[in-house]
């Protein structure tokens, strides 16, 4: 039982979770360069607005892993322009995690519709972050939803109990293994060697 529980948790733990530091200024505020960050693996169907992901496409940064915010999805229409609030389908989008306050610094003024099966991403700080914003002419800044690899874990609860199975899986199996070491010795202590008898 406790074998089965510590290869399960941890073959989910292995597969189903990975974890990245940050090595640029881009996410700043909420990421700082060399934090280290937790994120569970999803699909391109699992993402949802606000997400902040890690993709990867070959393209773009010399095919290295990128961490940015899911701003659009496939059919929203995602506006800006300079000192004034993002939109997104004609409504102000709150954005209390972006660098100063100011969700139009370093943006030139756009409006693009995000194609469907697609994501437009930004970074949270945007005074410093090579985003969507700067790839408008390639299908409107967007990245293929498919090229998403996994969500930065806002809610840790899910991970920690995986990782508390594989602890209490391991706590079963030495102990399993203890009580099957002194099975083993009780049973040779009992019962004690024959004695042979010699010829006279």
């Amino acid at each position: 039982m406790g074998l089965v529980l510590l290869v399960g948790a941890v073959a989910l733990l292995g597969t189903g979770y990975t974890g990245v530091t940050v090595a640029g200024s881009s996410m700043e505020p909420t990421y700082s360069v060399g934090q280290q960050v937790f994120l569970e693996r999803i699909d391109a169907g699992e993402v949802r607005r606000g997400d902040v992901v890690l993709y990867r496409i070959p393209d773009r940064y010399q095919g290295a892993v990128v961490l940015q915010r899911v701003i659009g999805l496939g059919g929203d229409r995602v506006a800006a322009r300079p000192g004034a609030q993002l939109t997104v389908n004609g409504k102000p989008l709150a954005e209390p995690y972006v660098m100063d306050g100011d969700p139009s610094a370093g943006s030139p003024a756009y409006g693009v519709v995000v194609p469907k099966g697609r994501l437009f991403l930004l970074g949270d700080n945007r005074g410093n972050a090579n985003d969507s914003r700067f790839f408008l002419s390639e299908q409107s800044g967007t990245v293929a939803a498919t090229a998403v690899r996994a969500r930065v874990l806002e809610d840790r609860t899910a991970l920690l109990a995986q990782v508390s199975t594989a602890l209490f899986g391991l706590l079963l199996t030495l102990m399993a293994l203890a009580l099957g070491i002194a099975a083993r010795r009780a049973r040779q202590q009992r019962w004690p060697a024959p004695v042979l008898p010699t010829s006279a």
